[in-house]
């Protein structure tokens, strides 16, 4: 049943002209939480935290345009012909295939610059990527989108919970199905992380994970973004498992990384030097 209807407008409040939406909320609560929970291990693991938020800003734009430029790429028939829908992106339409592409090159790119280990920084981030996908996937929802193929009432899937109504008829809660699965992947990244492991290989397994359950999913979607006669997030899934596991094997012979081990001597002084020069600048001021 479509026990949420009531949210379906897809607007959360009204404040005189000001209109914010539900899929908006979401995902601000969402990259509010994972920037906490990277924000933590990042402490946790000993690590420069003033990495991380540089990383931030220049993640979380690149990820959201690149998600929409993405979406609007493969759907430009449409754009082109309203050009100032682009911007748009309130209506929905950002593809977490393009924000995961540029994302990730903005973190490279980060720490080529700075010489930081890049796979030891998409490590800490890739769980909060996984939750941040949990929790966006209900915008969708609400948004009445990405959504599955029709139930029929007398079928074995009839009994599944929070079907869309759509079209005349209750389609298969994809929504809901990728944000199950990407709520078990954060929890088993979140225990990968915490033992000892070898540097990538968390950011790997969200690869293969996250890349395996969104192939089998978008068989049921029905508004796909295709790629000639095929469903591009299917083929994109497949090139992820792939690169996912030609990282652990790269890694393979890699000393494990105990996190919960005490930091290097050379680390524990860095972050005395480091509080000391907060200090001083704070008595400057």
């Amino acid at each position: 049943m479509d026990i949420l209807g009531a949210f379906n407008t897809g607007v959360a409040f009204s404040v005189g002209s000001l209109t914010v939406r539900w899929y908006g909320v979401i995902i601000s609560c969402a990259m509010a939480v994972g920037i906490m929970l990277a924000y933590a291990e990042t402490k946790r693991q000993h690590l420069d935290e003033d990495h991380l938020f540089n990383i931030l800003l220049l993640v979380i734009p690149a990820a959201i345009i690149g998600a929409r430029l993405y979406y609007v790429l493969f759907e430009w028939s449409r754009y082109a012909a309203e050009p100032g829908k682009i911007f748009a992106i309130w209506e929905g339409g950002l593809a977490i295939h393009g924000g995961i592409i540029a994302g990730a090159l903005a973190i490279w790119l980060y720490c080529r610059a700075k010489r930081e280990d890049f796979l030891r920084w998409t490590d800490i981030i890739a769980p909060s990527l996984a939750f941040g996908q949990a929790c966006g996937r209900w915008g969708n929802y609400f948004n009445n989108e990405a959504y599955g193929s029709v139930i029929e009432p007398d079928s074995f899937w009839s009994w599944v919970p929070m079907q869309v109504f759509a079209e005349g008829a209750y389609h298969h809660p994809t929504f809901l199905y990728e944000s199950l699965w990407d709520a078990l992947i954060f929890v088993t990244l979140l225990i990968l992380l915490r033992r000892p492991h070898r540097i990538g290989s968390i950011f790997a397994c969200y690869l293969v994970f996250y890349s395996i359950g969104r192939f089998f999913i978008e068989m049921l979607r029905t508004d796909s973004l295709m790629l000639g006669p095929f469903k591009q997030a299917m083929l994109i899934s497949a090139v992820g498992v792939v690169i996912g596991v030609l990282i652990l094997s790269a890694i393979n012979k890699r000393p494990l990384l105990d996190v919960a081990a005490e930091p290097p001597a050379k680390d524990k002084q860095y972050k005395k030097d480091k509080r000391r020069s907060k200090k001083g600048r704070a008595g400057r001021a």
